[in-house]
């Protein structure tokens, strides 16, 4: 749990070197909220990254400085409240989870409908955010909670599979009892007898532990911060690949009231974070990896046609989301064909063509 204040009153030494009027600073308050821990990937980069970046820039005018107050670990709300929190104005910025609100917020899940494409997180960060902005659905959708969204993040380079117990094959997930978040429990009706667990990262070690699960659906990055080598030695590579589950959003009222200039450092910092953590994501993929088998877990390569076979075993969660989106009046098939579009001139091709009806 984590409450900080941070205020940065620097800018007032720069009145000394110049003879010049100068115009009193503005403090702007901001609390931000996740129900993540501060150890978590994204929070932490939004304390190290997002805030001192953002205080940077305004000092360059000194017009404006930002009183901070970062609320994280469940000190305002638990994870699965981060969208809910910021509607209501418990919080001026939040971290949300979307994975948690594909009702609420369907037009978020076009990675997670569309697994073994991409692995990297720089690339679906960034096709995610400009089919955000070329698009109003996900826009529209924030704004329907009461938030304005400032960009999406991608924070696991691709999800792979955890289990307790030894496994050699996709063919030993038959009768699992999988973990997961969200959409990619759909990913399971491709191989039978698997049933899946609905939880939260958090949860998924203490599911695993007690039997409640027999694995978990995450990446290797997560997989080091939360000590899963313990619970899930046997790790299948299955290169899901990567999946927005975070945006950065703003309550509509609070950002009503913000300075023009501070909107759009904002904006700009909230990109600039997206690749951030996309990219730190992909820097610590290949040592978290190894990490983990130093920690006692051993890894198991799924061939290239056991992914193949796996994804068309699967029904096609892509044109789901289409009709979902279609029905809503918005246009699902032009936005599922433009971001894999992005991918493959990005040099992916999925296993499967989800855009084949």
């Amino acid at each position: 749990m984590k409450t900080v204040t941070k205020n940065l009153l620097a800018s007032a030494a720069l009145a000394t070197m110049t003879a010049l009027p100068v115009m009193a600073q503005e403090t702007v308050s901001a609390v931000v909220i996740d129900g993540y821990p501060e150890r978590s990937l994204w929070v932490q980069e939004f304390s190290d990254f997002f805030i001192p970046e953002v205080d940077r820039r305004l000092a360059e005018t000194g017009n404006y400085v930002m009183n901070w107050q970062e609320n994280y670990g469940g000190s305002i709300v638990r994870p699965r409240g981060v969208l809910e929190g910021v509607e209501l104005g418990l919080g001026d910025i939040g971290i949300v989870t979307t994975i948690f609100h594909s009702s609420k917020l369907p037009s978020q899940g076009i990675a997670a409908v569309t697994p073994f494409v991409s692995s990297d997180a720089r690339v679906v960060a960034q096709a995610v955010d400009e089919i955000a902005r070329e698009f109003p659905a996900m826009q529209n959708e924030f704004g329907a909670q009461n938030q304005v969204y400032l960009a999406t993040g991608v924070v696991l380079d691709t999800y792979q599979v955890f289990c307790a117990n030894e496994v050699s094959s996709i063919a030993d997930l038959e009768g699992a009892k999988v973990a997961g978040a969200g959409l990619n429990l759909r990913y399971l009706e491709g191989i039978d007898g698997a049933a899946g667990v609905r939880g939260g990262l958090t949860d998924f070690y203490n599911m695993m532990q007690t039997g409640l699960a027999d694995c978990g659906m995450l990446w290797p990055e997560a997989a080091a911060t939360f000590n899963i080598s313990e619970v899930g030695p046997y790790m299948l590579r299955v290169d899901f690949g990567a999946v927005n589950s975070k945006t950065v959003t703003v309550n509509a009222d609070y950002w009503a009231s913000l300075p023009d200039e501070v909107k759009e450092v904002l904006q700009a910092v909230a990109i600039d974070y997206r690749d951030h953590l996309a990219g730190i994501a992909m820097d610590r993929a290949a040592a978290s990896a190894e990490a983990y088998v130093a920690a006692g877990g051993t890894i198991v390569e799924v061939p290239q046609e056991d992914r193949a076979a796996w994804a068309a075993a699967m029904p096609n969660i892509a044109q789901e989301w289409v009709t979902t989106l279609n029905d809503a009046g918005e246009p699902g098939a032009e936005m599922l064909s433009a971001y894999l579009g992005k991918l493959e001139a990005a040099g992916f091709v999925g296993v499967r063509d989800w855009a084949a009806e």
